[in-house]
């Protein structure tokens, strides 16, 4: 048990508190900039039609779509409350791993600020995504493995149960953290708890938190499996080298954290208090090389290491206490604190977009591409905030342009969740019917009532529309400056499709 000093400010876990009520309040503060997210207006979109399970994703991320505008309305602040008060929950575990690692105040603090000045954190927690509260669950039951090899209790695996259950319910990666932590389990001294029921209760208690969602894939032919097909077939992700995922590694997590991370490997494996818990050190590795060896997105990566951070703090700690390096305790969080004020603009929506440019270019940095096809003046996580309100205009200006009689019967089909997700949620506004797509989980939603009779169609060419159509009319186009690439495309007007869209609606299934 630890005993609490009699002042607040000597605690240990009060620079983790101090830091994640700053974290919290900065994303409050930037996180209204620019626009709605492409994946957001999805998200939003699947809140309305809440199920266990959806093509693209687990089902949490809808859940959470759905209560934040229940709670707190539309607005950007509101839909973003979630993911930044998810920052500020895992800069507090952090804060609690780093305490349980035999870390005092200056370790926490170091800890938890290496937390706050990493890209991948910045820009994660500043919109909805599941990305946002993947590094909750994981170093959720970080923490519980942490308490239940110190404190020689398994009924702690309990809560390692609960967290990897609802992990899976928010992000299907987490059971590639999970088969790591078990493989590690395996390859350490740990493997007795594999030997206690309660380790097993807990397998048990993610079985069923995760069911409803392993029963949907079930009943939908594992539709989850069948996209992640598509898309290793069609070359969609970036393919790293090892040598450029490490480098990328080290960019997204800030180039002057990878001392305290890379020490926290260490710390874990051969330090003699750190090994104590090498299950983690060697679970952090199995999922490295995994994600490396399968060309995974740099930012698949990004939950596991506040446990690095933390180890690497307590080691960082116990160096600098040192009367000759004490002058490193200040110098080194300053360091931290200049690099991570730069580099944040890189990833918070807080310069004017012709600011943000000039200061990307003076810099010579820009955020790495994780797909091949995303294109555009910004990166694509500021890219992706433009053009969905001017897009939906447009579509409104050619809709009711139409006669009563034909706007009852026109589809408005889009060829992404993005321009799908933007119509159902700016569209109310102009009396625009909800979209149609056959892109991700919008299939599922099918055609509605409409036949194909009428359609303005986004997102595609003309040769391809008139061999579906009768006739096909352009009438717009849809070219914002700042929108990534494959949003600069014409507005079409398609009567008389040749097919109806309900017999047709198999073939239109776009996963990807």
């Amino acid at each position: 048990m630890h005993e609490a000093p009699t002042s607040i400010w000597a605690r240990p876990l009060t620079p983790a508190l101090l830091i994640a009520a700053f974290t919290l309040l900065v994303h409050m503060w930037s996180n209204g900039g620019y626009g709605y997210f492409r994946d957001e207006l999805y998200f939003l979109a699947c809140g309305d039609h809440l199920a266990w399970g959806y093509a693209d994703m687990a089902p949490m991320v809808a859940l959470v779509a759905k209560i934040s505008r229940a709670l707190f309305g539309d607005s950007l602040h509101a839909i973003r409350f979630f993911p930044a008060l998810a920052g500020a929950i895992v800069m507090v575990i952090t804060g609690l791993i780093t305490r349980e690692l035999g870390g005092k105040r200056f370790a926490v603090f170091l800890a938890c600020l290496c937390v706050l000045v990493a890209p991948i954190y910045l820009a994660m927690d500043d919109y909805l995504s599941m990305n946002a509260f993947e590094p909750i669950f994981w170093m959720g039951g970080v923490y519980a493995i942490i308490l239940a090899i110190k404190r020689d209790d398994p009924k702690y695996w309990l809560w390692f149960g609960v967290f990897a259950g609802l992990g899976l319910m928010n992000k299907h990666s987490t059971a590639f953290f999970g088969l790591a932590v078990l493989i590690a389990l395996l390859l350490t001294p740990e493997r007795r708890f594999l030997k206690n029921k309660w380790i097993w209760i807990a397998s048990a208690i993610v079985f069923v938190i995760f069911a409803p969602n392993l029963l949907w894939q079930i009943k939908h032919h594992w539709a989850t499996l069948e996209l992640l097909r598509n898309v290793q077939k069609s070359g969609k992700d970036v393919v790293l080298s090892p040598l450029a995922f490490v480098g990328q590694q080290i960019f997204i997590i800030h180039p002057l954290t990878a001392p305290v991370w890379i020490a926290g490997i260490y710390f874990f494996l051969f330090d003699r208090e750190g090994k104590r818990f090498r299950v983690l050190g060697i679970t952090f590795l199995i999922f490295f090389a995994t994600m490396m060896a399968m060309h995974g997105k740099n930012y698949y990566l990004a939950p596991i290491y506040p446990m690095m951070l933390a180890g690497g703090a307590v080691l960082w700690e116990r160096w600098l206490s040192r009367k000759s390096f004490a002058w490193a305790k200040f110098a080194y969080p300053a360091l931290l604190v200049v690099a991570g004020v730069i580099g944040a603009p890189l990833v918070l929506p807080v310069l004017p977009v012709e600011t943000f440019l000039q200061y990307e270019s003076k810099l010579g940095l820009s955020t790495p591409k994780t797909e091949v096809a995303h294109k555009g003046v910004l990166p694509q996580h500021f890219g992706d905030r433009f053009g969905w309100p001017e897009m939906v205009e447009k579509v409104a200006k050619i809709y009711n342009s139409l006669s009563p009689e034909e706007r009852a019967k026109t589809a408005i089909f889009a060829n992404n969740y993005g321009e799908a997700g933007a119509i159902d949620f700016f569209g109310p506004k102009y009396g625009l019917p909800k979209a149609i797509s056959g892109h991700q989980n919008y299939w599922f939603w099918g055609p509605r009532n409409y036949t194909g009779e009428i359609m303005i169609v986004l997102q595609d060419d003309r040769e391809s529309l008139e061999s579906k159509c009768a006739s096909v009319e352009e009438l717009g186009m849809i070219d914002h400056p700042y929108a990534m690439a494959e949003e600069h495309n014409p507005v079409f007007i398609c009567r008389g499709r040749k097919k109806s869209l309900q017999d047709d609606w198999p073939k239109l299934k776009h996963w990807n």
